[in-house]
């Protein structure tokens, strides 16, 4: 199991997309976005290849279920496989926490859930 990337929910998204390839030397992927509105880069640091995930979305609100506030959204972890991301899963809901998505595969072709951890973080289950 590894950190696939840390995710972070922004105002800007051009503006903080260029603040991660100016300072920090990030590589920036193709910008996407779904029907529902959602934007979102990845950026990718040439040193290890560790991804964080640049987020926005003007249809929702900070302070919301589905947008908590600005900043951290969540980390997700890869697990290697799509039988893992539902059985950890339904682990997880079995042991009482809840999965506030999926397992799914995205717009953008990941295979993914997301549950909250036992402080109310969302952590993000992905192949």
């Amino acid at each position: 199991m590894r950190i696939e990337h840390v995710a972070l929910w922004v105002e800007d998204l051009e503006r903080a997309r260029q603040w991660w390839t100016t300072y920090f030397g990030a590589v920036s992927g193709d910008e996407y976005v779904n029907a529902a509105g959602f934007h979102s880069y990845f950026l990718t640091f040439p040193d290890d290849g560790a991804r964080l995930e640049l987020m926005w979305d003007g249809t929702q609100h900070a302070n919301t279920e589905d947008r908590p506030h600005d900043g951290y959204g969540h980390v997700a972890f890869s697990v290697g496989s799509a039988a893992e991301v539902d059985r950890l899963t339904a682990r997880l809901v079995a042991d009482g926490f809840r999965c506030v998505s999926g397992p799914r595969t995205t717009g953008d072709g990941y295979y993914e859930s997301c549950v909250l951890d036992a402080e109310g973080n969302r952590v993000e289950i992905t192949v």
